[in-house]
């Protein structure tokens, strides 16, 4: 039998719950969706705001043949199969259909490359849906091609219609008699999460052996916290289990670290999936503070990639202590996010002349790489000279931070441009 969760699915627009901005009648949104125009489209929120429910429901109103693919599943090759299989299905009477993609965030590039021709051509309707800024995980010739739309986590208000409604009319939990007594735990264990929601009340009809249970702060922390060893890695403690893992290791805590890993690992969890969270780790919160990190997260890939398991959880046990017992920094994380902000507030400013590259002539004739001076003819391999452009001149994106590695790091930068780039 299907998962509470799928079983109490929406059929109809009506039934919706949430995201009243979008779907309240007479919103802009759902309009579009009735008028059976909707254009291709990004559907932004956390888990279990109804994204997937809400892809369905547009196929479902518009009468259209709805394609589904999961980021985690598909490769280029399952992607070329499907829009093989949609450009099939077009008649001239017919709208084209949908190509619902789950956790678009996670396709590589070249992935989504190879959705652009079908999407400009028509061939499909994308509806894309992630959980991540798709500013930053979709790239921008697809992007340009999709409006976004952003879901927000669920309401009390919303949540309580939604237990209310599964308790009547799911055929098996309306078996039993149910009495809501507090709610308290019970909205802040879903914690806006429509698919938590049902799976507490799942719990609870599993658990309380009782024909009539009582739904109080106390039964619904008990059942959680009884409940807590479970592991589904394609659902909700999927994430939540990498996410304790990561915010161990950023806390310099290897022990946590390790215990979190241990459970991916017994549950069986993709150690490729691990591994490329590890990675990322070592970028994001080690940094410049410890350089190797980068070195031994991706050491550590590579090696698991070629071992397999059962050794590789001693080589992902190595790195994750590793990690942990770093020293921190995410300077390079924050001075990324300055500088995209920087380059998307001011747009495209010209590249100052002398930076310019001169191939022709031509480009020479236009001072294009004049008083360009080259740092390897000056002692130390440092000469001052402007890089940025001048609108911008000065800006600071990159502060070091207060560790060994950095510290000398913020006194070379203060040897060579003085106050400049004062931290």
């Amino acid at each position: 039998m299907f998962p509470l969760a799928e079983r109490m699915r929406p059929k109809t627009l009506d039934h919706y719950m949430g995201q009243e901005h979008l779907m309240a009648p007479g919103a802009v949104f759902r309009k579009l969706i009735e008028s059976g125009k909707s254009t291709s489209m990004i559907l932004w929120g956390p888990p279990g705001s109804g994204k997937t429910t809400l892809a369905r429901l547009i196929a479902h109103v518009q009468n259209r043949t709805l394609f589904q693919l999961n980021a985690i599943d598909s490769g280029v090759k399952e992607i070329r199969e499907t829009l093989e299989k949609a450009q099939k299905t077009q008649f001239f009477d017919q709208p084209n259909p949908i190509l619902f993609i789950d956790e678009i965030h996670r396709f590589s590039k070249s992935q989504q490359d190879s959705l652009l021709h079908a999407v400009e051509k028509g061939t499909v309707t994308l509806i894309g849906a992630t959980t991540e800024n798709p500013s930053f995980e979709v790239i921008s010739a697809l992007l340009s091609r999709c409006q976004v739309y952003i879901l927000k986590p669920l309401d009390s208000q919303a949540l309580l219609f939604m237990a209310k409604d599964a308790i009547q009319n799911d055929e098996l939990l309306k078996q039993k008699t149910w009495v809501i007594d507090e709610t308290e735990a019970l909205i802040q264990y879903a914690a806006g999460d429509g698919r938590k929601l049902y799976n507490i009340l799942e719990i609870l009809a599993l658990t309380e052996k009782a024909t009539e249970i009582h739904i109080t702060n106390e039964i619904v922390s008990d059942a959680i916290q009884q409940n807590m060893s479970r592991y589904d890695k394609g659902g909700d403690m999927h994430y939540d289990i990498i996410s304790a893992m990561i915010k161990s290791i950023r806390g310099s805590d290897p022990n946590a670290a390790l215990y979190y890993l241990a459970r991916m690992l017994n549950a069986g969890e993709d150690i490729l999936f691990i591994a490329r969270r590890i990675v990322i780790s070592a970028a994001e919160d080690i940094g410049l503070a410890n350089p190797n990190a980068l070195l031994i997260a991706n050491a550590c890939y590579q090696s698991i990639h070629m071992i397999g398991m059962p050794e590789s959880r001693i080589i992902l046990s190595e790195a994750v202590i590793y990690l942990a017992t770093s020293p921190k920094s995410n300077s390079a994380y924050l001075a990324i996010g300055m500088a995209l902000d920087a380059a998307k507030q001011f747009g495209d400013l010209a590249v100052p002349l002398h930076l310019r590259n001169a191939p022709t002539p031509l480009m020479k004739n236009l001072d294009y790489g004049k008083d360009y001076l080259y740092a390897h003819d000056y002692a130390g391999n440092f000469i001052k000279q402007e890089f940025l452009p001048q609108e911008i001149s000065g800006s600071t994106f990159y502060s070091p931070q207060n560790n060994a590695t950095e510290i000398k790091i913020n006194e070379r930068l203060k040897e060579w441009w003085g106050n400049k780039y004062t931290a």
